[in-house]
């Protein structure tokens, strides 16, 4: 064989499967722009249908808890395993931005949430399946994979609180551009490479069943009690570190300047999840994981007692942007463990179903936080999420003991 045909045919799959990736990140962030928007507009709803703060709460956790429904109902009905997951991550986009887009026909807080809620649950069609089709097409360095993947999800929420900080935007102009988006996103997934052998094709059998079994059991079981400490802080953070830091300025301009201060500190996040996955794929997963949850835990611990002496913003600042890197550089890990140990025939529905649980719990500590700032003041809430990633390294460093950790990362575990 001549030596440029071999090199050819050697090459050809590894440019497929970047393009694979390329073209599935920019899908992703495109067609989960509904979810990342809203948060941009929120003030905005909220003066335009005269709402009450509860309803307003609400409205935030509306899409939360229906991509918790929305991906209950595809993990039992393994629709991820059972559909081709290009056409499936298509179908979720597009019904996203119609859901999106009928909150410009809303004419006030109920008819909103539920759309948000609807919206949440198209979306569950799309963030987990493209986990499992970016898996399919990634043997070798799935952890950077879907490291990149994850880091787009993370630059896509930053996204909002830029635009806070920066000034906003008219809310029917953000939901109007970020609908077409969507539906854009849903239509780039469909030019996305077959996964190598057409493994997206084949067909599992319904076993409604399976969507408990596949994240209790094993190695798996102990992979999404890490995964559940982890999402424990990171939406709390996440939703709340604007509010929280914008009570630590003093002077003119504090809102603009905590949103600004939050776009840095969640969109560091997408650095964050690149090197988790380089050092998931060279290190091993559960020793990643474990690093990052400990100094997720100890940013948030160190936090606390910087906000009890009333440090300087600049400095509680600092301490944000390193927590920001490694409160999610070990997301997408969890994932990668799913699809390396998991049965092979029900990959998806596991994936979802972990992201069930992790989004459902999301919503208890989301609406945690300001019953604990109310009752005992920020050092309290901080000392609170800390728990969560301080036992999610515990079920870590369980599962670096467990047989199952042989099929981690090439055997590193």
């Amino acid at each position: 064989m001549p030596p440029d045909r071999a090199h050819h045919e050697v090459r050809a799959p590894d440019s497929r499967r970047w393009l694979a990736l390329g073209l599935l990140a920019a899908a992703v962030v495109l067609s989960m722009s509904p979810w990342f928007s809203a948060a941009a507009v929120i003030g905005q709803l909220r003066a335009e249908w005269s709402v009450t703060d509860r309803a307003s709460a609400w409205l935030t956790l509306a899409v939360q808890l229906g991509f918790v429904l929305g991906a209950v109902l595809s993990a039992v009905l393994n629709l991820p395993d059972r559909i081709d997951a290009r056409r499936l991550i298509a179908a979720g986009s597009l019904a996203a931005a119609a859901a999106n887009a009928a909150l410009l026909l809303a004419h006030g807080p109920l008819a909103g949430t539920l759309l948000r809620a609807l919206t949440g649950a198209a979306l569950a069609l799309v963030y987990p399946v493209t986990l499992k089709l970016m898996s399919a097409h990634f043997t070798r360095g799935r952890g950077l994979a879907l490291g990149v993947m994850v880091g787009a999800l993370t630059l896509g929420s930053a996204l909002p609180h830029l635009v806070n900080g920066l000034g906003g935007a008219d809310w029917r102009a953000v939901i109007t551009v970020t609908s077409v988006l969507a539906a854009l996103g849903g239509l780039l997934a469909l030019t996305v490479p077959p996964a190598p052998g057409g493994a997206q094709a084949r067909a599992a059998p319904f076993q409604p069943g399976r969507a408990w079994q596949a994240v209790t059991r094993g190695g798996v079981g102990l992979s999404t009690l890490g995964y559940l400490g982890h999402m424990w802080e990171l939406y709390a953070m996440w939703t709340w570190f604007a509010v929280y830091y914008a009570a630590q300025l003093t002077g003119p301009g504090g809102a603009a300047r905590a949103a600004l201060a939050t776009a840095l500190v969640v969109g560091v996040g997408a650095l964050g999840c690149v090197l988790g996955g380089v050092l998931g794929d060279r290190w091993g997963r559960t020793r990643l994981t474990t690093l990052a949850m400990l100094l997720s835990g100890g940013s948030a611990l160190l936090l606390a007692a910087l906000t009890f002496l009333h440090a300087a913003p600049a400095l509680i600042l600092t301490v944000s942007v390193f927590w920001g890197l490694w409160i999610i550089a070990d997301s997408a890990q969890f994932s990668t463990v799913v699809s390396e140990i998991a049965d092979p025939r029900f990959v998806g529905t596991a994936l979802t179903a972990q992201l069930a649980l992790g989004f459902t719990l999301t919503a208890v500590s989301i609406a945690l936080v300001p019953v604990l700032v109310s009752a005992a003041g920020w050092p309290a809430v901080f000392a609170v999420l800390a728990a969560g990633p301080l036992l999610g390294a515990w079920a870590m460093q369980r599962l670096a003991r467990h047989p199952d950790a042989r099929r981690i990362a090439g055997g590193r575990g």
